[in-house]
């Protein structure tokens, strides 16, 4: 299938590894000239390369989302390179676990200015263009914490749910100017994350990592962790004229992990 989005513009964040770099690489595989941004400067550096190695165009910007200041300085050196945002990937890395009850105030503070309140300020930053051109695309990746509660996850759950509600707002908002505005929930994929997850979840119940894993493994109906590329060819999928219909949606993929309808 054409996606039709040969030469668009994506900024993918988080881009430095796990499902982040899966987004960036499937975009460039269509012929998107994707912008790849976070922390780690080594970490980006490889994503760079993977991409070029697959015949894609790639640019890295190192970049905390804890410092939106910084957001309107690398906007304007894409948009030098390449022009506006076409296509904007919101994903910010995991918070630490915690319970519920008894984590600190400023921990959460903390933790909604990265996950959710720096998202919001740049998707503000590069929606003004996509309206004007009658074009764009918003996809915000999520954890299944927001749909079914993860154990030990609080701050993920309650902070990302956050997004589902203001995702939902905006794609009403912004629909009749050609932008979609859609959120990506993954299941258990096989990234560094999810595997540092399981590790914790051994130290608690005094076992291994495998044998987590194992478990977790028996509770997905199609047996398995999920490959880091299927998700990416998800969000390319979003980011394509042919899913121009698809807007306001929350779109799993989990294998069919998550029982609820």
């Amino acid at each position: 299938m054409d996606l039709q989005i040969q030469q668009r513009v994506a900024l993918v964040c988080g881009a430095g590894s796990g499902l982040g770099r899966a987004i960036a690489q499937s975009l460039a595989k269509e012929g998107v000239r994707v912008a790849v941004c976070g922390r780690n400067a080594e970490k980006l550096a490889e994503t760079i390369a993977a991409i070029t190695e697959q015949g894609g165009t790639a640019r890295a910007w190192t970049l905390d989302l804890a410092a939106p200041e910084n957001f309107d300085g690398m906007l304007e050196e894409i948009r030098q390179h390449w022009g506006d945002v076409d296509i904007l990937v919101n994903n910010s890395g995991g918070p630490p676990p915690a319970q519920a009850q008894g984590t600190d105030a400023a921990v959460w503070q903390q933790q909604f200015s990265l996950m959710v309140a720096s998202l919001i300020q740049l998707t503000d930053k590069v929606l003004p263009a996509m309206r004007k051109q009658g074009w764009g695309r918003i996809i915000t990746t999520t954890s299944s914490g927001v749909v079914a509660p993860i154990a030990n996850l609080a701050l993920s759950n309650a902070l990302r749910m956050s997004l589902l509600g203001w995702s939902k707002t905006l794609a009403s908002e912004v629909a009749a100017d050609g932008v979609t505005v859609n959120v990506m929930v993954p299941g258990r994929i096989a990234t560094a994350r999810v595997s540092q997850l399981d590790a914790i979840k051994a130290g608690r119940e005094n076992s291994t990592a495998e044998e987590v894993a194992e478990k977790s493994r028996k509770t997905i109906p199609a047996g398995r962790y999920g490959e880091p590329e299927e998700y990416g060819a998800t969000a390319a999928f979003l980011a394509g004229v042919p899913a121009s219909y698809i807007t306001g949606s929350v779109i799993r993929v989990d294998g069919g992990l998550i029982s609820s309808m």
